[in-house]
């Protein structure tokens, strides 16, 4: 797999990330590209030169910014192993869970917020969803490689499994509360629907509360990653403020 992007490949290197080879652009100087070549050469990561033409390619037409890096493909987590590393750590929980959202641009927006905001997590189903890509990382801007994200089978089994470990799961739609007048400290979960379909009917019905985010304008819907970074914004003001 190929990860581009000066911040992405910088982070990839900082999480401990295995790069296989690092492709620079000939000819360009920069600190941040002085600092991606810094930290190649301390992980002794075979380096090649190239003209822009090929790195376009490599990154199928991304915004590399003369960066592009072979890496193992993204290892997921389980999702007991989110839970056992957050109460290892003495954190309270906070999941964010995808219900089909397909877009790797929404993706990557979402780990951005889930790790800026201090999520111990983010959870996908198999089916239905997008997968952690070069474009979901490239878009995380390295938050890809620092939060953890699990693939589960079905999302309502885990959901139900979240239940049964006493985490509050709540789900972001229509005719529910607004963030900030619902308690979000504790163990809890919130589930994020996909861009088109919204969360589905049994899948809400599953969730412990409804969480609604007050809109003014004319558009009467929010992105999907701008809804989770909205939730999780009130979430941790009311865990860290």
């Amino acid at each position: 797999m190929y990860i581009y992007g000066r911040n992405s490949v910088k982070e990839a290197y900082l999480a401990g990330k295995t790069v296989d080879k690092l492709f620079l652009i000939k000819g360009e100087s920069a600190p941040t590209l002085n600092k991606v070549r810094s930290l190649a050469k301390e992980a002794r990561t075979v380096i090649s030169f190239c003209d822009r033409a090929t790195l376009d390619k490599l990154a199928g037409g991304g915004n590399h910014q003369g960066v592009v890096a072979a890496v193992t493909d993204f290892e997921y987590s389980s999702l007991d192993e989110i839970i056992s590393a957050a109460r290892g750590r003495g954190e309270q929980l906070l999941l964010v869970l995808l219900d089909g959202v397909t877009d790797p641009h929404n993706l990557g927006a979402i780990l951005r917020s889930a790790e800026c905001f201090g999520a111990s997590g983010v959870v996908i189903p198999k089916r239905r969803s997008v997968s952690v890509n070069d474009t979901v990382i490239k878009v995380s801007s390295g938050a890809a490689e620092h939060i953890p994200v699990a693939r589960v089978t079905n999302l309502n089994d885990a959901i139900r499994e979240l239940k049964e470990q006493n985490i509050w799961v709540y789900a972001t739609d229509f005719d529910g509360e607004p963030p900030k007048c619902v308690n979000l400290t504790g163990d809890i979960a919130i589930v994020i629907g996909s861009e088109g379909e919204g969360i589905h009917r049994l899948t809400k019905e599953l969730c412990d509360g409804v969480l609604t985010i007050p809109q003014y304008g004319k558009v009467n819907s929010l992105n999907a990653s701008v809804a989770a970074g909205v939730v999780l914004y009130e979430a941790a003001r009311q865990r860290h403020g």
